[in-house]
């Protein structure tokens, strides 16, 4: 089952110090510690600087169906769930601390080790190398640690790793447009390029698209507008 008690006493340790550390975990949904979201800035002097990344983080617990139940241990806790008018009972075991939280990027970002569809992480700590030792703030540090260094040799996202490894330039043009567009509070840096660029007669969904293409880059950008 998931430490309750634990995950709480988390939540609070890790807000108390959102001024020193810049990162926030908060449950999704009204009384729901089994479904949080996270937040961590982006590193300083890397694309990622100036964005406030989300991080959707579920809690795992293993669910056994038993039906029907005669004998509970003192090891399982007794969840009741209803269904379409069925009770359905559980013995939840295990579960967080004893097992890693599952995290992904709820923001989108441009980075080898993160898919850039699903948000999926490709990290250690989250898989075999995790301890019960470890936080959510320990894993969520990890993650902003990640963005700093990534390691595009075990990459999560293939076609984000060959631009690192082949057009680097690109690859922090491209990174660096993402977090402008996705993960910045206001994103006018971007619309300013997106408007400029309409005022000079090329539709907007075009502009878009050739601005991505080319990490946000205007001058390259209108010159390709030009060329098409």
């Amino acid at each position: 089952m998931v430490d309750f008690a634990r995950v709480q006493k988390e939540l609070q340790e890790c807000n108390r110090d959102f001024q020193v550390s810049g990162i926030k975990v908060m449950p999704k949904g009204e009384a729901n510690l089994a479904h949080l979201l996270g937040t961590i800035p982006g590193p300083i002097g890397t694309p990622y600087e100036g964005g406030t990344f989300k991080i959707d983080i579920t809690l795992p617990a293993v669910k056994l169906p038993v039906f029907p139940i005669y004998v509970v241990s003192e090891c399982y806790q007794l969840v009741f769930s209803w269904t379409k008018e069925l009770l359905t009972f559980f013995l939840c075991a295990d579960g967080y601390p004893f097992e890693p939280p599952k995290m992904k990027f709820a923001t989108k970002v441009w980075h080898p080790n993160i898919s850039s569809q699903s948000g999926a992480i490709c990290l250690d700590i989250l898989k075999d190398q995790w301890s019960p030792a470890l936080t959510l703030k320990t894993a969520l540090l990890s993650i902003q640690a990640l963005l700093s260094a990534p390691e595009p040799d075990d990459p999560q996202d293939a076609v984000v790793a060959q631009q690192y490894l082949r057009d680097y330039q690109t690859f922090l043009g491209t990174a660096r447009y993402w977090t402008e567009a996705f993960a910045m509070t206001s994103s006018l840096g971007v619309e300013e390029k997106v408007q400029k660029l309409v005022e000079m007669g090329f539709p907007e969904d075009l502009v878009r698209t050739t601005l991505e293409n080319v990490g946000g880059d205007e001058n390259l950008a209108l010159e390709k507008l030009c060329s098409t």
